[in-house]
């Protein structure tokens, strides 16, 4: 560094200009405080503006105990921050910024614009307007430490372009996790801290696509279902995790909402010997199911077997269900014995696909796993092994599913690091 480089201070440095990191920077800076945000790409909410298909499920409109209930991934943990600023505080922050919102189904708030971009330019507008300096291009290669009397404390950041350093007693890390590291996640916060001493929760994919073993698969590319329950198991059978809603057949495997969320038990389990089973028809028992399909092959009593199930499948789901039930799709329907019927019945109950993994980090919305919980004060989210430094948002080992809860989980962590930096400048 060229002894003439000037230094730069401040009293709250943000890494990563993120839904976390830009909430952190605009409670601080209300508050008063001297806020930096160094940015590595060239935007405010890079991910932020491609989330939800471009749409932003800013968060959701439950009630506390459902809003845990969704953060399977240390949900507890947040109870402090979501007791300081929920999803109702999330909304109303929007909300009173300019931007109007709409509810969905599943209480999932999205802008009534349906731009995630304009998600986005609500908060570099709110962080301009508090005075936070962002600054674009600026990459950060590390954390700047001291010690004293055995306690190490935060000092400072290190850029790449020339060796710019930028110095406060109080530095957040939101750098977010692996996923989509085309935005610039790229895993860089994991490495900062464990330099620092924390422990990383192994980073894996989560809320992704799942791929499956069945040769078949690709044929049903595209094919949407609605009002299926899709339910996950382990090498012994145990249930993983079960779901109703919607669901999507990939050229590998499955997606959708359903799937999405099954994907992190998926990850904890390893995919060692995981088995879906999909319920076509979860409003019907299975002895209801089997009078429906009596109804049904009376009335096509003298058609062929593939022409059978026009009236209760999907046109490309019929030829791969009547494979898995070892049928001759060419047979006429009344060949089909009491026995066969009822086999027909189990398979569209527990439709079995076989899961070998799941999509790449760049193809997973968020990432599970991160900065361990129990080295983070969960109200302010300040590090317990160095003074000064904090994390938010996907940096952290938590996570939810699908519905906001996420991005919920985002600008709680930011909010709570914001509103605890005390002013050194």
């Amino acid at each position: 560094m060229n002894n003439d480089t000037p230094k730069i201070k401040c009293d709250f440095i943000v890494v990563g200009a993120g839904p976390a990191g830009i909430m952190a920077a605009i409670a601080a800076a209300k508050r008063g405080l001297s806020v930096i945000v160094l940015e590595r790409n060239g935007m405010i909410g890079r991910k932020l503006r491609i989330t939800g298909k471009g749409r932003c499920n800013i968060t959701n409109n439950c009630d506390f105990d459902t809003l845990i209930e969704n953060i399977p991934g240390n949900g507890r943990f947040l109870y402090s921050a979501l007791r300081s600023f929920d999803n109702f505080d999330v909304i109303d922050f929007f909300n009173n910024a300019g931007l109007k919102t709409v509810d969905e189904r599943g209480g999932r708030i999205f802008p009534a614009s349906q731009k995630a971009s304009d998600v986005a330019e609500i908060l570099k507008n709110e962080a301009k307007k508090y005075g936070v300096s962002v600054r674009y291009g600026m990459k950060v290669k590390e954390l700047m430490t001291e010690e004293n009397d055995g306690i190490k404390a935060v000092c400072g950041v290190v850029c790449e372009e020339n060796d710019m350093r930028f110095y406060s007693q109080n530095v957040l890390i939101a750098t977010g996790g692996k996923s989509y590291p085309l935005t610039g996640s790229s895993g860089d916060g994991y490495i900062w801290a464990e330099k620092i001493g924390h422990t990383i929760v192994t980073p894996k994919p989560s809320l992704c696509a799942l791929e499956c073993s069945e040769k078949w698969i690709s044929e049903l590319e595209g094919l949407s279902l609605k009002n299926v329950v899709f339910k996950l198991c382990d090498g012994n059978g145990k249930q993983l995790f079960s779901d109703f809603g919607e669901m999507l057949f990939t050229n590998k495997g499955v997606s959708g909402p359903i799937v999405l969320s099954s994907s992190r038990f998926a990850a904890l389990n390893d995919f060692k010997k995981l088995t879906a089973y999909i319920d076509f028809k979860p409003a019907l028992s299975i002895d209801k199911l089997e009078e429906r399909l009596i109804r049904d092959f009376e009335k096509y009593n003298k058609k062929q077997i593939s022409n059978a199930f026009c009236d209760l499948l999907p046109s490309r789901l019929i030829p791969i269900v009547i494979k898995c039930t070892g049928l001759n799709p060419c047979d006429k329907v009344y060949t089909i014995t009491k026995v066969q019927r009822r086999t027909i019945a189990e398979i569209l109950k527990n439709f079995k696909l076989h899961i070998k993994g799941s999509a790449p980090f760049s193809e997973a919305i968020i990432t599970m796993g991160g900065i361990k919980t129990s080295e983070i004060n969960p109200k302010s989210m300040e590090s317990k092994l160095c003074k000064g430094l904090y994390f938010a948002g996907e940096v952290i080992d938590v996570d939810g599913y699908t519905g906001g809860f996420n991005l919920t989980i985002a600008f709680s962590t930011g909010h709570a690091a914001g509103m605890n930096i005390k002013k050194t400048v």
